[in-house]
This record gives C-alpha cells, structure tokens and sequence, in this order.
C-alpha cells in the first residue's frame, strides 16, 4: 500500500524537470512577508560591515602610526632620563674649559673669587628685627651739637688731603668730616687732657686724628689700624662726652640708660676697656663734670656687685654679647635710649661665631644710633657686609687691614716640635720681663706654664677653660709685675694691652695668619718697638708658611731660608699677588683661605648638632 504514492511522486519530479530544460521558468517557493524582511535586512547590515571593516582599517592605520609617535617621544624621554647631572655637569665644565682656555689666570682668579664673595655676602644685614620687618632704613646720619672750630671748617679738601697723605689715612664716605691734629681742636674737656698727659700721650694717633672727629660729627664708622694705635681712646671717648651731654642736660636717674654700649669679643678686652672709661670718667669728675656710671656686663662675674650702678641709671655699658643679652632679656636695663653701639675687634663680632648674638642684640634698640666698628684685621668681606648696615658709613684705613705693626721686629725660626721647650727657655733670655708665650692649644700652654714654673720661671697661664677668678687673677699678677711670663691661648691676642710688653714668642704658629698678626701686636704698643719670635717647623702648614712669608716681606723683615724657598703656586701661573678678601692674608686667596674652610666646618658641625638633637 505504500509504494504506489512513491512511483507517482518520482513522476511528478520528472515532470518539473523536463518542463526546466524545455525553457520554462523555474518555480520558486514561497517565501513568507517576515522572512523576506529578514534576508534584505540582513542584506543591508552585510553592506554597512564592510564600509565599517574599510573605515576601521583605515583608522587602525592611523592609530599604528599614533603609537609609533608615541613610542617614539617614550624613547626620547628615555634618553633624556639617562642623562645623568654628572654628564651634564661634565658637559658644563667642558664647556667652561673651553671658554676658560681663552682668559687669562688673573681673570679666571677674579671671577672664581667674585662668585665666592657673592655667596658669602647673600646674608641679612645687621639691623633690628623690628626695623627688617618693617623695611625701615635710615638715610641721615645721626645730629650732634659738636662742630669743629671755625679755622678748620674753612679748609679746603685739598688741605684735608694733605694731612692725611701726611700720617698715610685713607679715607672713604660721603662727606667726610676734617683730620684734626691736636686733642684740644677736638674739644674734648681739659681734666681729660691733662690725664692723658699723665699717661704720656700729648697727641692723637693717625687713628685718633681722623676717628674722634668723624664720631663726634654722629657718622657711621669703620676704623681699621694696626694693633697698639690707640684704637680704644678712639671710640670711648666720643661715647664719654655723647653720655656727659645727656647727663648734664637732664640727669639719668634709676631705670634710665645706656646711652651708649660698647661690645668686645672677650672678657679680658671688655674688663680692660672698662678700666679705661672709668678713669677718663673719674677725671672729668674730678674736674668738676657730672658722674658717668659704667656697668661691666661680662660672664663670669656677679651681676649683684654692679648693684648700686644699676639702681642709679646707666651711662655707658661695656659687654661680652652672652652676658648682655642675658641682662636685656632680664629687663636689668634696655636700648630704648641707646644711641652709640660701638664693637671692638668688630671682624670677630661679625664673623659667624657671634653674627647671630649681634642681631639679637640689634633687636632690643627702639631708634636710629650710631655705629663704630673697629678692629686691625677687617678683611673686605666684613667691610663690604659692614657698610651694607650702617647709615653712610666713613671708612677710616691706617695701612693695609691685616698688616702687621712696622714697630715690631719679627724673628722666624725653625725649631723641631721635641726642642721646642728647650728653645724656649734661650728665647726668655733675649730681653728682660715681662715676656707673652702664645700657643694654640689649651693643653699646651698648661704643658708651657708646669715646664716654666719647674725651671723657676714665675709664669701665669690663661685661656678659655680656665674660670674668671683664674684669668683674673693672671692679668693682674702679670701687669703688676708679680709674674714674668705669661702663657696663653689666642684669647689674650685681641685687643689687651700690657705695658712695657718687650717681647712675645709665639710657641705654635697660628693657621690663620690675622690671629698672629694680633698675637705679635701685645708688642710694640703706643710708638714703642718690640720682637716677636716665631717657632715653626714641618708641622706649620705650607700655606701658613707661605703667608707669613709675604706678611715678613710687606713689613721690610728679614726673610730666613726655608721660608724663602715656600713657593706660591700663583706666581708660578702667572697670577698676581692680593690679599685674601675673606681673612686679609697675601699668600692665599679666597679660594683656599684657611678661615673660611674653619667656618665652614664649624657650620656643618652645628647643623649636625641641631639635627641630632632632641633624641632619647
């Protein structure tokens, strides 16, 4: 039953296919609305993907070509990273060789020391916090009542010159005030002339001829002479009458003064200076002028014995900075009348080591007052810096900062480190007592003093681990005559005087050639002459030797044979001789200068210091 339907539906396709190949149309099914929809619909999303497949090669290319960029830029950057600052900073110096192959030694000197010298001077001027804050800055000088006599206002600045070619002044400033030759055209008053007679002093110094008047004209000053020209009178006197004309116009009573403060870098130099005011005081009050009263403001000392000076008001103060910040903190006295600042040995007041102390001190005044620096060694640097803060300043020069005194016989001799005591011992027979030793090293001069005293020598020793009784008591033994020899550190070189000092043998040469030039200087004081003897050998540096050796050549010394034969690289460059604008020496320049490399070490130690502290 089932193959009859098969048979028929073979037929039926045998049909339609014969229809085909005689010509017909081919039959096609039917395809239903929805279907049809469909295929053209997908017809149409075939044709859109390949315009999409077109347009995505084609930005595909452009991104490949993006990326290229790209990694290229990457690879630049990467180089640039490689190049490290030592490539750069050994292009820079190639670069600089090749520049510096065109100029001479002089000029490549000059611009290396001008580009340290800028550096050193990028610091704040000396002036009141208060007065930085509020940029107040001053432009006159400060008015005073003192005027010169008639007949020497009316010279002529060549008349004026004159003068000072004739005692070798150099001056320089804005109208600076005239030389005066003779205390009395000075108007100072007749009782302190007749106690500087006393003391055989009859006229003024090139320092006192130029100084005392241009402080008494109320100008800013900076005053720089050789040691033992009578720097102190220079600068206490002007404080002395500006004191006694506030006194006499409106008596200070408790509570009231200073009226004028005078700032040394040591004990010693402010006890000293402190002496000095109080006999010209004691003078004029004899005489018939009102009382000054002075305070001694030092460590060391107790405060309370000064009581009765503090209860009665203050003329005039001379400190050490620590003591006298310590009383201005205190409200013991303040600066708020204060219009004289003067500070000796003012190279060491402003160097690094007391810098800070000075400003602090600068911020307890209210007003305008004048300022005096002094000092024999004041290398450019201090004096560039200096005249930076004062208010018109006048440079008063005697000679060559940094010389040594021409009334000084200087005598160098090579002595091996294990002779040295023996050699000491020939030495303190080359003149009678009073005779000064000096050495570096604390431990050395105890070593000194113990060697003296076991060989019968009457010696006192001073430096600064020794307390204020000791030190006291071995400059007054010492200048009384109680003591013949005194052995001491660099603290008694500044600025003490010593009577009738004939010779002073320096038993370790200093590193820093200023600090001998102070050392030889207790010798050969107030026109008198005097022999400094010198030991070095292998352990002096080269560079020390070198600039003692120029120091001995400027004064007309004799120059012995193993210092002549120290060489100066610079000359053998070709370059020129200067004086080293950091520390004043001839043998060196700011480049290698033996202080500035000791500054720069005790800077990093204290900042060492500061960093490390505060720990358990």
């Amino acid at each position: 039953m089932a193959e009859p339907p098969q048979k028929k539906r073979r037929v039926d396709e045998e049909e339609n296919t014969s229809k085909l190949d005689d010509g017909e149309e081919p039959y096609v099914p039917y395809v239903p609305v929805k279907q049809q929809r469909m295929q053209r619909l997908q017809k149409l999303a075939a044709a859109r993907g390949s315009q999409h497949e077109v347009k995505a090669a084609s930005n595909a290319q452009g991104e490949d070509k993006l990326d290229e960029e790209k990694e290229e830029e990457r690879q630049r950057e990467r180089a640039r990273r490689e190049r490290t600052l030592l490539k750069e900073a050994q292009e820079v110096q190639k670069k600089k060789a090749e520049e510096d192959a065109h100029k001479t030694l002089e000029k490549k000197v000059e611009e290396e020391e001008s580009e340290m010298l800028a550096a050193i001077a990028a610091r704040r001027k000396l002036a009141s916090d208060l007065e930085l804050a509020k940029g107040i800055q001053y432009t006159e000088s400060l008015k005073t009542s003192w005027r010169p006599p008639k007949h020497i206002r009316e010279r002529t600045e060549e008349e004026n010159a004159r003068i000072r070619e004739k005692y070798h002044i150099l001056v320089e400033g804005e109208d600076v005030p005239p030389p005066i030759e003779t205390f009395a055209e000075m108007k100072i008053p007749p009782a302190i002339l007749k106690h500087l007679k006393s003391n055989r002093i009859n006229s003024p110094t090139p320092i006192q001829l130029q100084g005392i008047p241009t402080a008494f004209s109320g100008r800013d000053m900076i005053g720089i002479a050789f040691t033992g020209s009578g720097k102190t009178l220079a600068f206490c006197i002007p404080a002395i009458m500006m004191a006694l004309e506030a006194e006499a116009r409106l008596p200070f009573i408790r509570g009231e003064g200073p009226i004028g403060v005078i700032l040394c870098p040591s004990r010693e130099l402010a006890n000293q200076t402190f002496e000095n005011i109080q006999a010209w005081c004691s003078a004029l009050e004899k005489d018939g002028y009102p009382r000054l009263r002075t305070l001694l403001c030092i460590g060391g000392i107790s405060m309370s014995d000064q009581g009765h000076t503090l209860s009665q008001g203050i003329h005039i103060v001379v400190a050490t900075p620590g003591r006298l910040i310590d009383m201005l903190e205190k409200k013991k006295f303040n600066f708020d009348g204060c219009k004289y600042m003067c500070m000796d040995e003012a190279d060491r007041m402003i160097d690094l080591g007391f810098e800070d102390d000075v400003r602090t001190i600068m911020s307890f005044f209210k007003s305008q007052r004048q300022t005096l620096l002094f000092s024999a060694t004041m290398p450019r640097k201090i004096q560039d810096f200096a005249q930076q803060s004062l208010v018109r300043p006048v440079l008063v020069n005697v000679g060559r900062a940094g010389a040594a005194n021409l009334d000084v016989l200087q005598v160098v001799e090579y002595v091996k480190q294990e002779a040295k005591m023996v050699y000491l011992l020939e030495c303190l027979q080359k003149t009678p007592p009073p005779v000064i030793v000096f050495s570096e090293n604390k431990n050395e001069v105890d070593d000194i003093q113990e060697y003296l005293l076991l060989k019968g020598v009457e010696a006192v020793a001073i430096h600064g681990s020794k307390t204020q009784e000791e030190r006291q008591y071995a400059i007054k033994s010492f200048k009384s005559g109680k003591k013949d020899v005194m052995v001491a550190s660099g603290v008694a070189s500044k600025g003490l005087d010593f009577n009738e000092i004939q010779h002073v043998i320096i038993f370790t040469m200093p590193k820093e050639i200023e600090d001998y030039v102070h050392q030889i200087g207790r010798t050969g004081r107030s026109g008198k002459t005097g022999i400094a003897t010198t030991f070095v050998n292998m352990n002096t540096p080269e560079q020390t030797l070198l600039d003692l050796k120029y120091l001995l050549m400027e004064a007309g010394q004799k120059v012995p044979a193993f210092l002549q034969s120290v060489e100066d690289p610079r000359v053998a460059q070709g370059g020129v001789l200067k004086s080293c604008p950091v520390c004043g020496g001839l043998g060196h320049g700011i480049a290698n200068c033996p202080k500035l490399e000791d500054t720069h070490r005790r800077t990093m130690a204290s900042h060492r210091i500061n960093d490390g502290g505060g720990g358990y």
